[in-house]
């Protein structure tokens, strides 16, 4: 989120690779579903069980439009019932966060982190900073139960998320988010969910090979993801595809031969079978809004590259789950944040939505 267009070439063999996706011409099928209860971008969402997805924190507009004049970071919680499409609200989280740091295992949903308001009361123009508070929400009892803090100086917000066993690795991330300054590191540690206790991952695992956040990523067999995403500030945007093995971790993270057909930040991503797919994105300059409406997956086990049609309400700044063969997008940006658009002749810097939509795959 908010304001060098760059690209790093990796080298491979001595050569510089792009990847060559294969154009996939089959047309997938997008649903429209319920909206989301109020407008949020920068939240994240994940699934607590086959019927039920959560999304948390993110940052709403100020006032009753979705355009801005202003901003403010929530502490809503909504869950949403897949069987009967409709929303409900939970127990707020304990503190009002964006881009936080979530994950679900065993019916409960961890929250580790994210970026809060630097100044009390809030500006209405983005002044983040990380916070290492973490949390857990029960689903059956509808409250949260503080636990063990980030321990200090791993703080931070956006970061790739991923369970494996009784761990929850945070890879990545930023620290801080004022105006058009933001920064990458390359962080990674676990949260045990069985003892309630952090971990360092061993020295060799316990850095991705440079900085990401607004990345995509999972945990799939083992392996660990991570796709896309920038460094430093919105426009460096960055395509290559980051691997670890959970099984071998002294042998360090490696990258793939292929980097994503279109770089890009404010991405989401959700895994289905062997296959990730990745969507939307900001710092689009080819498109008015800034967004692009992408969507490309990599087969992980070939680590291959397609594209699938575009998607029908192009976003950055949401997340994506998948549950059975569905990916579950909620809410997001419209428009590239910062970027001035014009609307019924009046310029605007951002454009959140309560879109909700989801993708057979």
């Amino acid at each position: 989120m908010f304001f060098l267009r760059g690209c790093l070439l990796l080298p491979i063999f001595g050569a510089l690779v792009s990847a060559v996706p294969t154009y996939n011409s089959h047309d997938k099928p997008w649903t429209t579903l319920a909206n989301l209860p109020r407008l949020r971008q920068e939240h994240s969402t994940v699934a607590v069980d086959d019927n039920t997805i959560a999304i948390i924190g993110g940052i709403t507009p100020i006032g009753n439009t979705s355009l801005f004049t202003g901003l403010n970071t929530v502490d809503w919680v909504h869950l949403y019932d897949i069987p009967t499409n409709s929303w409900r609200t939970a127990a707020p989280s304990p503190y009002r966060v964006n881009h936080p740091n979530v994950a679900a295992r065993d019916g409960r949903i961890y929250l580790l982190g994210g970026l809060v308001d630097a100044s009390d009361p809030p500006k209405p123009l983005p002044e983040w900073i990380a916070s290492g508070e973490s949390h857990v929400y029960d689903l059956l009892t509808d409250t949260w139960t503080q636990l063990e803090s980030m321990p200090p100086g791993t703080e931070r917000g956006s970061a790739i998320m991923g369970v494996h066993e009784e761990l929850i690795y945070v890879a990545g991330g930023m620290t801080v988010l004022e105006g058009p300054y933001q920064d990458a590191v390359t962080t990674v540690t676990t949260f045990n969910t069985t003892s309630g206790k952090w971990q360092r991952v061993v020295e060799e695992a316990a850095n991705i090979p440079d900085g990401r956040q607004h990345a995509a990523g999972a945990i799939v067999d083992d392996i660990m993801y991570v796709v896309g995403g920038r460094w430093f500030n919105k426009t460096n945007v960055r395509g290559e595809v980051f691997m670890l093995d959970l099984s071998n971790q002294t042998a360090g993270w490696t990258t793939g031969p292929n980097r994503m057909p279109t770089a890009r930040g404010g991405i989401s991503g959700a895994v289905v079978g062997s296959k990730l797919y990745t969507f939307g994105g900001e710092t689009n300059k080819h498109s008015a809004s800034g967004v692009f409406d992408n969507v490309e997956v990599l087969d992980l086990k070939t680590l291959e590259w397609t594209e699938l049609k575009a998607m029908p309400v192009p976003r950055h700044g949401t997340s994506a789950v998948a549950v059975g063969n569905q990916i579950y997008i909620p809410g997001g940006g419209l428009q590239e944040d910062g970027l001035p658009v014009l609307v019924n002749g009046v310029e605007h810097f951002l454009n959140t939505t309560d879109h909700f939509d989801s993708l057979t795959v």
